[in-house]
């Protein structure tokens, strides 16, 4: 597994989805800490699969009281 810092993944980003492309893991870190991980892409997306995983975040964002899914997505983008 490769390990490149923020700056050098935000310069080389098209890079690094290549090689995730071609197999490769390639760990992100923000100030020396794990902070993402770029991952090969599984070869056939099983829509099944993803919209049982979404229902599971939705009722995991419904088990908390206040907490919404678009509450949940905003919070991601900051």
């Amino acid at each position: 597994m490769r390990t490149v810092g923020l700056f050098e993944a935000k310069q080389k980003l098209s890079e690094l989805v290549g090689r995730a492309e071609g197999g490769e893991r390639v760990a992100i870190t923000r100030r020396g800490k794990l902070a993402a991980l770029i991952v090969p892409a599984p070869a056939e997306t099983d829509l099944r699969q993803v919209f049982e995983d979404i229902d599971e975040i939705r009722g995991r964002a419904r088990r908390r009281k206040g907490v919404t899914v678009k509450h949940l997505i905003e919070k991601g983008r900051v």
